[in-house]
């Protein structure tokens, strides 16, 4: 008896798709969220906010929840806690639900939307911090720190959303995240932290009337044997006026752009050693297969980095924020 009981919830547990703790629905091929939420400002859908339907998901939660959310412009700040994993926001369109607030005060209260929980998926929406976005030349609005995106937890996912801000608009705090045909805009340290993290096929958008040059990452590697990075990979940088590449946050920053479109908006140097001065050779800062008029390397600083093939696959690979299979272990 004891072993029909065990066998029975082991077909239930398989038929709903358990896998490290984490329950969906198998129909065919395809994994399905355990369940849905949908949010419509007219309130012709489970709840009118966004953050009210984050909310509804239960403290450890451990079945992945899909939250729905219909065309339209959301002005509330949201917070994905630590205890809420397995959230999926699911927009219309990255250019149709978009998400707005305008915080400025301090780095860590500023941002429009937060997400501190591991195992976060998010699809075709927008997260704007509009102190400084899209009116950069405000008087009555002076460049500061103002976060669109705060991204903590571990194993989060982005596809197809855009993230828009002038000063730090996208904060890779820590941990594995992938961001898959993403706009990231900005003008100053724009993608920054000591997340490891792959940008693949992402527009990384230069606001040139707002300042000039500019700075697109500030990647906070603190130590030679952390493990952490960005790597562009298949992108495009281009807008209007002139900017680095990236610069240091922390003293031994790593950015790799590799295969990808450098529009002529590129200073000829590339990168600026900033609060590094001296220690350049802590850096990793890395070019490889790039092109356009932007990746002409002959006037670049000479402490740039090359890399051979070995350690090219290494951080290029998904293997670089995904040895576990945990990417394909999300239910779409």
């Amino acid at each position: 008896m004891a072993f029909l009981r065990w066998y029975f919830c082991a077909c239930i547990a398989l038929s709903l798709g358990l896998a490290n703790a984490q329950f969906y629905k198998q129909v065919g091929n395809k994994k399905l969220p355990y369940q849905t939420f949908t949010v419509d400002q007219s309130g012709n859908a489970n709840f009118s906010t966004i953050q009210s339907a984050i909310d509804a998901v239960p403290s450890n939660n451990k079945y992945w929840t899909c939250i729905r959310i219909k065309a339209g412009t959301y002005r509330e700040k949201l917070l994905i806690p630590y205890d809420k994993p397995y959230i999926i926001l699911k927009g219309v369109a990255k250019t149709k639900t978009l998400v707005e607030w305008g915080d400025h005060d301090n780095l860590a209260q500023s941002p429009t939307f937060t997400s501190q929980a591991d195992h976060i998926v998010a699809k075709s929406i927008s997260f704007r911090n509009t102190y400084n976005n899209p009116d950069w030349n405000n008087p009555n609005s002076p460049r500061q720190a103002a976060v669109a995106a705060m991204i903590s937890g571990d194993k989060s996912v982005f596809y197809r959303c855009g993230f828009y801000g002038l000063q730090d608009t996208l904060w890779d705090v820590q941990g594995r995240h992938y961001f898959n045909k993403c706009t990231i805009q900005g003008a100053v340290d724009f993608i920054f932290g000591a997340g490891q993290s792959i940008y693949e096929k992402c527009s990384i958008s230069f606001l040139g009337q707002a300042v000039d040059p500019g700075y697109i990452t500030a990647q906070g590697r603190s130590g030679p044997y952390d493990s952490n990075g960005f790597v562009f990979k298949e992108c495009i940088v281009h807008g209007t006026g002139s900017t680095f590449l990236g610069r240091p946050w922390r003293s031994y920053s790593r950015v790799i752009f590799y295969n990808s479109n450098l529009t002529h908006i590129v200073e000829p140097e590339g990168w600026n050693a900033w609060g590094s001065a001296g220690f350049e050779k802590q850096l990793t800062f890395v070019e490889h297969g790039c092109y356009g008029p932007g990746a002409e390397t002959s006037k670049r600083v000479p402490w740039m980095k090359t890399l051979n093939s070995t350690d090219l696959e290494q951080f290029t690979n998904i293997s670089f924020i995904d040895n576990e299979g945990w990417l394909n272990a999300q239910p779409f």
